[in-house]
């Protein structure tokens, strides 16, 4: 009796730890935290400091993080120069930070969010000359914290004011800019160092705002390529003072228009033939090899006299018949190739061809 009481209790006990579910150690909880936000870096941009960091994707674990819904913005003033203080997570808040921002991911403006890469807007109460320190946490839909990000110090600094006399030069396919350097900072103070520089392009009516310098200029002249013809471009140019201690970008300039355009004439045609017929003189000729070509114009003279536009043909069609003419009459003719340019480009004449009228 007593062998098959143990034996029950040997079976209740392994059908509670199958019930259990337990297929190894449990988890600890710190682990299960958020990873910190990461790449947090922070430049000027005229009187503000704009924050860039790149949102968790993972816990400390190494699992995804699906339910991340809150990230916190810290700072601390400092003096430039001072050792940076450590980032201690106390509760919700950093010990000795301020918390300046809280981006809810569900609604996360005025902070700009593509993707897991985030931006921010700093004008809170920015001293020049003062050293900024910034922070993140990352929380996720439970309320766990992750630890702090690595910390970003930067110094305010007086960015340079705009470029002065912007000035473009349109030609086919491209824009040829160039422009003054400033020679203040926004604070009036002179500026020292060498400035770096910016291109800002709009299409149309839109404002320059996209930046088309892969990295910034070290001289005062761009030409912008690869643009299409008779197309308006607006353009503006932003200076960047370069610092150890900060880059700060200042003011656009005043945003200019150009229009690229051919201004380049197409090939002449070619081979130009007048075959008479009864009432009629039909010319052909050899089409010009240009592929803007939109069409061709017929030019006609009577005797000695001076030739006059007499008719135009699309560039599909290099054959023209003249029935306005008079038996016995003397004509010469020529053909010239017109693209389509905003402004239209005309080719030379082609040759001449001499003929009276049956």
């Amino acid at each position: 009796m007593t062998r098959r009481y143990a034996l029950a209790a040997l079976a209740l006990a392994a059908l509670s730890t199958a019930a259990c579910g337990k297929k190894g150690p449990p988890v600890a909880p710190e682990v299960r935290r958020p990873g910190p936000p990461s790449a947090l870096d922070a430049s000027i941009e005229e009187s503000a400091i704009v924050i860039t960091w790149t949102n968790p994707a993972t816990r400390l674990d190494g699992t995804p993080l699906r339910d991340l819904g809150l990230v916190r913005l810290h700072r601390r003033e400092d003096s430039d120069g001072a050792p940076l203080k450590p980032a201690m997570l106390s509760g919700r808040g950093i010990v000795g930070y301020d918390e300046i921002a809280a981006i809810h991911l569900d609604s996360p403006a005025p902070a700009v969010v593509r993707g897991t890469s985030v931006r921010w807007v700093d004008r809170q109460g920015l001293v020049l000359g003062h050293r900024y320190v910034y922070v993140l946490t990352a929380i996720d839909g439970r309320g766990r914290s992750s630890p702090p990000s690595e910390r970003h110090a930067i110094t305010m600094l007086a960015a340079p004011a705009a470029p002065r006399d912007l000035r473009a030069m349109a030609a086919n396919g491209q824009v040829s800019l160039s422009w003054e350097a400033p020679t203040e900072l926004v604070d009036g103070t002179r500026v020292s160092g060498e400035l770096q520089y910016i291109v800002l392009r709009g299409i149309g009516d839109e404002a320059p705002s996209t930046p088309i310098t892969p990295q910034p200029l070290a001289t005062t002249a761009y030409v912008d390529v690869g643009l299409d013809n008779d197309v308006e471009y607006q353009y503006a140019v932003r200076a960047v003072r370069r610092d150890p201690r900060a880059t700060a970008s200042g003011p656009p300039s005043t945003a200019i228009s150009a229009i690229p355009t051919r201004i380049t004439a197409p090939s002449p045609p070619a081979n130009l033939v007048v075959v008479p017929s009864t009432a009629a003189l039909t010319l052909r000729w050899d089409a010009s090899p240009e592929p803007a070509v939109a069409t061709y114009a017929i030019y006609r003279a009577t005797g000695a006299g001076e030739f006059a536009r007499i008719a135009t043909t699309p560039a599909s069609t290099t054959v023209y018949v003249d029935r306005d003419i008079r038996s016995g009459g003397s004509y010469r003719y020529a053909v010239t190739a017109i693209d389509s340019a905003r402004r239209p480009n005309e080719s030379a004449r082609s040759n001449e061809v001499a003929i009276t009228a049956p």
